[in-house]
């Protein structure tokens, strides 16, 4: 079993409150829109890190994240990718694919919005973290944790700072 935070929209922005539960995790993904690296190296010193860089990650950010990430994790197969929509309106970049060869569990960012829903097309997660940056439009900083374990993704809760 291993236990997941999934965080996206950072914009640069990392503090004691974002780190405090990245050291409650095993593992920690960022979907994209990271900015500063200062961000992935905080983290990275605790905890490994799987990441993809968004559309607003610089070349440095480009060379060190790749723009899908598509892994098995206990069982269970992930695809992580920053700019991706969600179920009803996935971006035709990946759309094909999606429907071709889905994933148990498809994770964005972007749009500064949690979202957390089925397709019933497909049978996969989706996952939007938010953003757990300040950058932004959103009142509510927000994070995902859960658990993934034997092929089952569990035990999902929603982190909330305020801004």
């Amino acid at each position: 079993m291993k236990k997941i935070l999934l965080l996206s929209d950072t914009h640069s922005f990392i503090d004691e409150r974002i780190l405090k539960h990245v050291k409650n995790a095993d593992e920690v993904w960022h979907a994209g829109d990271i900015g500063n690296l200062k961000v992935t190296d905080a983290i990275k010193k605790l905890k490994p890190l799987r990441a993809v860089y968004g559309n607003i990650d610089d070349a440095q950010a480009r060379m060190e994240f790749p723009l899908d990430n598509r892994f098995i994790c206990e069982g269970v197969d992930v695809w992580i990718t920053h700019i991706g929509g969600y179920p009803g309106k996935y971006n035709q970049r990946v759309r094909a694919t999606l429907y071709a060869n889905p994933p148990k569990l498809f994770i964005t960012g972007h749009s500064h919005i949690l979202k957390v829903m089925t397709d019933k097309k497909t049978g996969l997660l989706h996952m939007n973290p938010g953003a757990a940056g300040t950058h932004g439009f959103q009142q509510v900083r927000t994070m995902l944790r859960f658990t993934v374990d034997a092929g089952k993704i569990d035990n999902l809760e929603v982190i909330e700072f305020s801004r």
